[in-house]
């Protein structure tokens, strides 16, 4: 053990070998470049895992990429590439029998498949690939209003909340599917996180003994429910003074200040849920694949908690998903054109897919440890290009593109961008083109997010309902982006999100949507090498990270 009693592990000598040995490298390139390696990264280096405004987000991302045997092809279930036929319910027979086999993958082929219906991926293990998509089409006719019905909000009035959730292409359990259409049917709301709306009916596993932040290891009160590799929940109840929270931004003064008892929308994501996975079990001691997101103190009734079967090892991968050219609909008021969702997803992936037309592009809800790779959205613009939220955790999305709207926008409409929500934490944003949109904090307090290497014309605005609280929490962190019309606008964000960083911006300036911070005095947030987006080193904070612990 180290000197605070920190069991110290093979994978953390050699991360602190391996820190000390890029600190060193990182200082020799600042001495030959002092301009070009902010100070922020060589302090990282040392503290890669407790570091007060850069989180650790190494571990973002899937780690199966199993594409599986070739199981079917849908032809062999009836699917005509001819773009008249409605070839939904062959795709989602073919889906259906993989996933019935244990698994695998249908292959599309080349060509346009019209669907008049939702593919649904509800079956672990289960991949869809068309030929590229740039070869395979899936023509999406109907919308989801048309093919589940009503989603409307949970605060009543004419809100739809396909503006938030749902896609033509789904990928969420079985169970929760289930639970999700009945609801809606039934005009209820059905919470869409990973326990449900009867969240406290989940069994708790094991208490968990109060742990800090950046620890890859927990104590349980009995290990007998669990067992190396079983995706569990780690669950932390607020307390009533809020404590929980003013931990997710920061802590001291300005949270500790801050009314949150106001805020419903933020505290209807609170037991905050934590999915994790353990990879040993010595005891009661148990170590996790990745390290605490947060402090564990027992004033938060730790548990590790059952929750809904997960959906993991699954992805969609070569095709493009075409939605009828329709006008964008007024602001929140979405039929459902929308793309890719993944739902109560661990490690799943999205790779080479495009969605043009949509409403709502790629979604990440309740999603953890997944990964969006090489995505693109066209044609007529679209309200969330991506979104983030129902505490979507260790997501990485890179290698995308948002491009220009291919059509003016309609009046009364909104384009966000990238969109975080509802307690996210630890996602990153990484190598991104965006011709159009905003970094989208929607508010409901994400925290411990980033974004690195991305270029975009900043023509957004930001949303977020004044109940769902902040902005941003802590160890927010945006590094080399180039803004390229120079508007603010969320880009520069050490005056507003607490324990920030900000390194390798541009130049901007402020225009009509400017905010200001939720919490009153001194913010703890860094600016570096303002000025100089491109310049900054590493490039890429996601790629160092990996670098860094590898």
């Amino acid at each position: 053990m180290d000197m605070n009693g920190t069991h110290l592990t093979r994978r953390t000598l050699l991360a602190g070998a391996t820190a000390v040995a890029l600190g060193a490298a990182a200082g020799r390139a600042a001495a030959a470049e002092p301009a070009e390696v902010p100070s922020l990264w060589r302090e990282f280096t040392r503290t890669p895992f407790t570091h007060p405004q850069i989180p650790y987000v190494g571990r973002a991302g899937c780690r199966t990429r199993g594409h599986g045997r070739v199981v079917a092809d849908v032809t062999d279930y009836g699917a005509v590439p001819d773009g008249t036929t409605d070839c939904a319910p062959a795709i989602n027979r073919a889906l259906a029998a993989a996933g019935r086999a244990g698994g695998g993958t249908v292959t599309v082929p080349p060509g346009t498949f019209r669907i008049d219906d939702v593919i649904r991926i509800g079956d672990s293990g289960v991949v869809l690939r068309g030929a590229g998509s740039g070869r395979t089409t899936l023509y999406a006719t109907k919308n989801l209003t048309e093919l589940i019905g009503v989603y409307g909000s949970r605060y009543g009035g004419d809100k739809s909340a396909w503006s938030w959730a749902g896609g033509l292409i789904w990928l969420a359990p079985s169970a929760r599917w289930d639970s999700l259409v009945a609801a809606i049917r039934s005009r209820a709301w059905p919470f869409e996180g990973w326990t449900g709306n009867k969240r406290d009916e989940w069994a708790p596993l094991t208490a968990v003994e109060p742990a800090r932040q950046g620890s890859w290891t927990v104590t349980v009160a009995d290990p007998e429910g669990l067992r190396p590799g079983r995706l569990v929940l780690l669950r932390l109840a607020d307390d009533p003074a809020h404590t929980l929270l003013q931990h997710m931004a920061g802590g001291g003064p300005g949270p500790a200040a801050y009314s949150w008892d106001d805020k419903t929308k933020l505290l209807s994501y609170v037991p905050y849920e934590w999915p994790v996975r353990s990879t040993r079990i010595r005891g009661r001691r148990i170590t996790l694949e990745r390290p605490l997101p947060l402090d564990i103190r027992p004033e938060w009734n730790p548990q590790l908690t059952t929750h809904v079967q997960e959906l993991t090892g699954s992805g969609v991968e070569g095709l493009t998903l075409e939605a009828v050219e329709t006008p964008q609909s007024p602001h929140l008021l979405d039929k459902g054109y929308n793309g890719v969702v993944l739902q109560c997803a661990y490690d799943c992936w999205v790779d080479d897919v495009t969605v043009t037309n949509v409403d709502n592009g790629f979604g990440l809800v309740a999603a953890s440890v997944c990964t969006l790779r090489r995505t693109r959205v066209a044609g007529r613009g679209s309200h969330h290009p991506y979104f983030c939220r129902e505490g979507s955790h260790d997501n990485l999305i890179e290698d995308f593109t948002i491009e220009q709207r291919t059509v003016p926008a309609p009046p009364n409409t909104q384009l966000h961008g990238i969109n975080v929500e509802g307690l996210s934490s630890h996602n990153v944003w990484s190598r991104g083109r965006m011709e159009m949109g905003t970094f989208d904090s929607h508010r409901g307090l994400p925290f411990g997010n980033v974004r690195t290497d991305i270029t975009v014309n900043n023509n957004g605005r930001h949303g977020g309902d004044a109940n769902a609280g902040p902005l941003f929490g802590a160890r927010f962190t945006h590094w080399n982006i180039r803004v390229t019309n120079g508007r603010a606008g969320l880009m520069k964000i050490d005056g507003l999100a607490p324990y920030s960083a900000t390194a390798g911006l541009n130049t901007v300036t402020e225009f009509d949507q400017t905010d200001v911070p939720d919490f009153t005095g001194d913010l703890h947030s860094r600016l570096e090498l303002y000025g100089t987006a491109g310049a900054v080193r590493p490039r890429n904070l996601y790629d160092a990270q990996r670098e860094l612990l590898r």
